[in-house]
């Protein structure tokens, strides 16, 4: 299997921590953002992660946790019975309504800093693409900016918006539950931690992510606001106990 990345993608995360509980070998190959193109539209997808198999591609993270579940006799991280569609709703939860928000309040922080998303961006990628990476950097940016609609104000809202999600599961793990549903790890947890790992910082994080001594002060203190919320402590033991699994 080869999955087809860029390293800073929390989407990424998601299909990697998967893998890499699944003891399935994989090779990620990572390529710098616009390029990662020539990589996926062949495969039929835009975005990341792709993952390619000798049958085919899988063009989404959710298709990849689905495929990696089949594969292990169904029931592994999609529990069967009742506890099946509850997974599934919340997994699609924190694929639309989290995801895209941590992505736009990242951006919105690290944009104005040059020397913090480059190497962030240029990790893991071959060498003649990290060449590449001066003269991209502008244009990266500028697309960045316009289709997130990032102001000096969007930081604020995004972070808003995730802290909204943020209470949801704090309701449903402030009990001290050891995971989200049930007894075992699930695809709900696994895209719960992964996709909130940018505003979170933890250990054993797989993508890419500045020192957080050397972000900005505004986005460090979200940082610390949002790991002091029972959700942020429920992902940051989960990266943990479960992530090196």
């Amino acid at each position: 299997m080869r999955l087809i990345t860029i390293q800073q993608s929390h989407y990424v995360e998601k299909a990697r921590w998967a893998l890499d509980l699944s003891g399935v070998p994989y090779e990620e190959r990572a390529h710098l953002p616009i390029v990662h193109l020539l990589y996926t539209l062949p495969r039929g997808g835009r975005t990341v992660p792709i993952l390619v198999e000798g049958w085919g591609s899988l063009t989404d993270s959710t298709d990849i946790l689905r495929h990696l579940d089949e594969r292990a006799g169904g029931g592994w991280i999609y529990p069967t019975g009742p506890l099946h569609q509850t997974v599934l709703f919340l997994e699609d939860g924190f694929d639309t309504r989290l995801g895209p928000q941590v992505r736009r309040w990242a951006f919105a922080h690290l944009l104005a800093h040059p020397r913090l998303i480059a190497p962030m961006m240029s990790r893991g990628v071959p060498a003649h693409e990290r060449a590449l990476m001066p003269v991209m950097l502008p244009l990266l940016r500028w697309i960045l900016r316009s289709r997130m609609h990032i102001s000096p104000a969007s930081a604020a809202r995004y972070r808003d918006r995730i802290m909204a999600v943020f209470a949801e599961v704090d309701e449903r793990v402030r009990d001290g539950r050891r995971f989200m549903v049930g007894e075992r790890l699930t695809a709900a947890d696994i895209a719960f931690c992964s996709l909130a790992a940018p505003v979170l910082f933890p250990e054993g994080y797989g993508g890419a992510l500045p020192a957080l001594q050397d972000v900005p002060a505004a986005m460090r203190d979200d940082v610390l606001a949002f790991r002091q919320t029972a959700a942020g402590r429920y992902a940051l033991r989960l990266f943990a106990e479960e992530r090196r699994k």
